[in-house]
């Protein structure tokens, strides 16, 4: 699984470079997520703008690692491509995690 970090300082930027995030490379991941967080600050930032479709794995994944963050740390997603944000609207975890139209203060080039 291709993810692609940036740490910049208060927020880690974590950009998924695969165009699906489904039942094929959930469990890659979370375990390469996991890893990545070991020692991120309390902001995180993913951007799924690469990623063209998630299926109810993939959003599994993506609320295992929100979960694997715990209190006091948040993971915050952007950059969602229409039909990884239907997935969320139509799940309703629109209303559980932040999203961002794009990485917030412009920090997608700097990726």
């Amino acid at each position: 699984m291709d993810l692609q970090p940036d740490n910049r300082g208060d927020m880690l930027v974590v950009r998924a470079m695969e165009p699906r995030i489904d039942a094929a490379v959930a469990i890659q991941f979370k375990d390469r997520m996991r890893d990545l967080l070991a020692a991120a600050p309390a902001r995180v930032v993913l951007d799924l703008s690469q990623v063209q479709f998630l299926d109810s794995s993939g959003l599994g994944a993506v609320v295992a690692v929100m979960k694997h963050l715990g209190p006091g740390r948040r993971l915050e997603l952007a950059g969602l491509t229409p039909t990884v944000q239907k997935v969320f609207r139509l799940t309703r975890m629109d209303s559980v995690f932040t999203i961002h139209p794009e990485v917030p203060d412009g920090l997608r080039d700097a990726v």
